[in-house]
């Protein structure tokens, strides 16, 4: 049982939080029948972003059985076999098919299971394929996190503003390019077929572009007069600088020994999440408390 769990990949469950995003700048986490919604909004994406985990394992055994940390996943360890993990993402399409259905309307259902099918195929063909064409498989990656914000905001019917929807984009085109760049630093361009049409500068130009472009991005969502006019105050302008200093912190330290994945990054610097948990209080006491 421990290595279908560890083949799900729940560390990368952080990533589905982005799903809490728009009840929580809309003023709305304190509201229990909305809560409850993104709850199993949370719970369904990370189901289906373990089958897109499994599907992923099951078609590059082979090579992850070459590789220096791959080697040791479930699937290319031999631990589990390609079948019984298969058949377990069956049965978590399933549930999580299910799951929005019992949750949610059918108007809702239609658009989050539409967004739900557009991140699993998309991924499906990131599997088999599209992670080899250079852009392309960056860009796949970044519509992962919009998808992810999309649908917390479809299940709660909760409009989000464009300059955050910008900062997400921006944001998650500097952690895949970094993660490309550092893939290229510490395992040179063969650890990936389409590392070979990157080089290190170019990922590292425009990771930092990227970089520039998410703080000012989410320093307009703190200045905009709907934002503003939504939360009551004009407080979240000083979170700016905090923002800047957990991505100071993220580049510092895959600027040194890192593989550039954004979770490992996170989890192996307890300085990082207390600045992270730091911005997170803060954002909660300036949007509920003044």
């Amino acid at each position: 049982m421990k290595e279908y769990i560890k083949l799900m990949r729940p560390k990368h469950y952080l990533k589905n939080l982005l799903v809490f995003l728009p009840i929580v700048f809309s003023g709305n986490l304190f509201n229990i029948h909305v809560l409850t919604k993104v709850c199993v909004a949370f719970a369904v994406f990370c189901l289906i972003s373990s089958i897109v985990y499994i599907v992923n394992d099951v078609k590059d055994v082979e090579s992850d059985k070459k590789h220096e940390t791959k080697k040791n996943r479930p699937i290319a360890s031999g631990k589990v076999s390609p079948i019984s993990a298969l058949i377990l993402a069956v049965v978590l399409f399933f549930v999580s098919v299910s799951l929005n259905f019992a949750i949610f309307d059918m108007k809702i259902n239609f658009w989050a299971n539409s967004i739900l099918a557009i991140y699993l195929l998309l991924n499906i063909f990131y599997s088999f394929g599209l992670k080899n064409k250079p852009i392309i498989d960056i860009v796949i990656l970044v519509s992962g996190f919009l998808l992810r914000v999309l649908y917390g905001s479809v299940v709660v019917g909760v409009e989000v503003s464009n300059w955050l929807y910008l900062t997400v984009i921006a944001g998650s085109f500097y952690l895949g390019l970094g993660k490309r760049r550092n893939e290229i630093k510490k395992q040179g361009s063969n650890a990936r077929a389409v590392l070979k049409y990157y080089t290190h500068d170019f990922l590292d130009k425009n990771m930092y572009v990227c970089l520039a472009l998410s703080i000012v991005f989410y320093s307009l969502w703190c200045v905009d007069v709907n934002t503003i006019s939504r939360i009551g105050n004009n407080y979240l302008i000083w979170s700016v600088p905090v923002v800047m200093v957990i991505f100071m912190k993220y580049s510092l330290n895959i600027e040194n020994d890192s593989y550039g994945d954004p979770v490992d990054v996170v989890f192996s610097d307890k300085a990082l999440l207390s600045l992270i948990a730091s911005y997170i209080i803060a954002l909660l006491l300036i949007i509920y408390a003044f």
